[in-house]
């Protein structure tokens, strides 16, 4: 019985444990659940709300921000490159270039960020052979070869290891080489930039001038090729046109690797406009190279001559014995990129006769054939003036006046033409102005105004002394009498040829009636008698520019110089000029030559005519001139 009632407590205690184990176990599970329930809707919400958080952006970057983003990444490849204009080229009157430019690269580095990448590669690559100076001297090994006739491999080394952040290694690269020596070494940079070539070298330098580029402008826009001096600098505006900008893809935002096909203009490039000059550059180089040996036979100290066309006035050939090469800078010297012919005047001597000529036969105070008493010496206030050679008083003709260059008998007919006559025949031969011919630093060369004459002046200008003119003045004298008495302005730039192909002249040049048509001609006729190679008195002063076949109608000029060391005309300086015109009878070329200060005890320093006989035969040859209607009468020009 005890055992039962122990069992039976047994079961009831059991029974109550159970009862109280399930109760709690089924309250832990009711709590358990609903934790295992609140936290996967708590992740759920969260994933919810990273989702819609992620869908949001990529709407905004698919849509309201696709543009912006688009532009930003184009911006950092992206690179906006600079595009020269095309300069334009200068050309002879035939069409022949002595000027254009052709497109080249230049090769730069960037040395502070050569160094650092060479170094993190280094670091991240031990035990590398690619270091900083074997790159380097790969680099100055390739460029050397590819481009052999500039920089040694030696320089372009120095250049590479000097101590600066930055440097150019070459410039006037071929497009094509360029290119190639990026593509092995892709840390130098490439600049596009043009070059001008003179395919002549020398050949009309000193009309030309010359170009190079020029990158010192703040403005990158305006890096460009610019002339320095010559045609080229005074009409830089007309060649130089203007640069453009285009925008192009490269390779990690750098501009030495453009992606092909992803260039587009900002700005298309305009560009400049040729240049068609008057001269003609075969006749150039044979006048050129005349005078440069001229001169040297002659020892003078320098030359210079002058072609025009006898109507038009357009300069056919100026040249000076110096002259230099634009293709070769380092040959530059002041001297030679000067322009006398334009540039510097001087005292012409006895070519300025013509005028005093000139004024005779207009204003009648003589004819051809009259005669004048003309005495050894004449006195004009405090000056004694005498001939180039001496002689007791002799009977001229006024042809054999100029045709003897007789001093005393020009200054007795000045006298009869009158100061105000004859200062305002200087004035319509353009003396003491500008030509205007359009070429940088021309020179007025000087005449006394008529308020400063003393009374010494009429003794020295007559004879052409006391005022100066430039060679082209000169020549642009006897262009008035070859053309019938009608001055015209010289001109060397004939057109201007824009990039559409359309031709714009030059503004017409200005014309002065000198004198009229029947006095240009009478003049001309006189002179030829310069050229007469008659017996004893009867010869000219200059038979030797005579051309067989052709009547040649000028003038010589023997003017003192100022002796720098005694301040007064030297007794040994000269400058030997002349003048002429081809043929005198049906003129189309004026030949105008200085010489300075050539030794005249030489045959061929105390005359420039065998100059002028050389480069008329040339003028005959190449233009196919006509022969003239028969030789030049010979005419009285001392009677006895």
């Amino acid at each position: 019985m005890a055992s039962s009632r122990g069992q039976a407590r047994s079961r009831a205690t059991g029974s109550a444990r159970r009862t109280y184990a399930a109760g709690t176990r089924s309250a832990a599970a009711r709590r358990g659940n609903g934790g295992h329930r609140g936290r996967f809707s708590a992740v759920r919400l969260i994933l919810v709300a990273v989702l819609l958080v992620a869908g949001v952006k990529l709407v905004q970057v698919q849509w309201f921000d696709a543009a912006a983003l688009s532009a930003a990444a184009e911006r950092q490849r992206a690179q906006t490159i600079d595009i020269p204009a095309q300069r334009g080229s200068i050309v002879d009157r035939n069409g022949a270039k002595l000027a254009f430019s052709v497109e080249v690269r230049s090769l730069s580095v960037n040395l502070k960020t050569l160094h650092k990448n060479m170094d993190d590669f280094a670091a991240k690559n031990p035990g590398t052979k690619k270091t900083f100076d074997s790159e380097t001297a790969d680099a100055a090994k390739y460029i050397a070869a590819k481009v052999p006739n500039q920089l040694t491999e030696p320089q372009l080394l120095e250049l590479l290891r000097k101590p600066a952040s930055f440097t150019y290694l070459e410039h006037n690269v071929e497009p094509s080489v360029a290119a190639d020596i990026v593509k092995h070494f892709a840390w130098i940079s490439v600049e596009t930039r043009a070059l001008r070539e003179y395919p002549g070298g020398s050949l009309a330098s000193n009309i030309v001038g010359a170009a190079n580029w020029r990158s010192d402008d703040v403005d990158v826009s305006k890096h460009n090729l610019h002339g320095l001096v010559g045609l080229e600098q005074l009409r830089d505006n007309d060649l130089a046109g203007t640069p453009g900008r285009m925008l192009v893809n490269t390779k990690n935002g750098s501009d030495n690797v453009v992606i092909p096909g992803t260039e587009r203009d900002l700005q298309a490039a305009v560009p400049g406009s040729d240049l068609e000059l008057t001269i003609d550059s075969d006749l150039q180089y044979e006048v050129q190279r005349q005078l440069s040996d001229y001169v040297e036979q002659s020892h003078a100290k320098g030359g210079q001559a002058v072609v025009l066309d006898a109507k038009t006035g357009e300069v056919y050939a100026l040249a000076n014995d110096k002259t230099f090469d634009p293709n070769d800078q380092s040959t530059w010297t002041n001297e030679d990129l000067a322009n006398p012919a334009v540039t510097t005047p001087f005292e012409p001597g006895s070519v300025n006769k013509v005028v005093t000529a000139t004024g005779a036969i207009d204003y009648g105070v003589a004819t051809p054939e009259s005669t004048i008493q003309v005495p050894g010496a004449l006195q004009v206030a405090d000056k004694t003036v005498h001939d180039a050679w001496t002689h007791g008083t002799q009977t001229f003709t006024t042809t054999g006046i100029f045709a003897k260059s007789s001093n005393i008998g020009t200054l007795l007919l000045a006298q009869k033409i009158g100061e105000e006559r004859y200062s305002d025949l200087l004035k319509k031969f353009g003396l003491g102005q500008r030509t205007g011919v359009g070429l940088p630093g021309e020179s007025a060369g000087v005449v006394p105004a008529r308020s400063q004459w003393s009374a010494t002046t009429f003794g020295n200008l007559p004879i052409g002394q006391g005022l100066s003119m430039t060679v082209l003045q000169m020549a642009g004298m006897y262009q008035a009498i070859a053309n019938d008495g009608l001055r015209v302005e010289p001109r060397i730039v004939k057109a201007k040829v824009n990039p559409d192909g359309t031709v714009v002249p030059e503004p017409a040049p200005k014309s002065v009636q000198v004198v009229g048509p029947q006095t240009a001609k009478t003049v001309r006729d006189m002179m030829r008698a310069v050229a007469q190679n008659g017996k004893g008195l009867q010869k000219g002063t200059a038979p030797t520019a005579a051309v067989e076949g052709y009547q040649i109608s000028g003038k010589t000029g023997t003017g003192q110089q100022v002796d720098p060391r005694t301040h007064a005309y030297s007794d040994h300086l000269y400058n030997i000029t002349f003048a002429g015109i081809l043929p005198a009878d049906h003129p189309r070329f004026v030949v105008g030559i200085r010489l300075d200060a050539p030794d005249t005890t030489l045959p061929v320093g105390h005359s420039a005519a065998p100059l002028f006989h050389t480069i008329a035969s040339y003028l005959t040859q190449r233009y196919q001139i006509p022969l003239s209607d028969g030789p030049s009468p010979e005419v009285p020009l001392i009677v006895q």
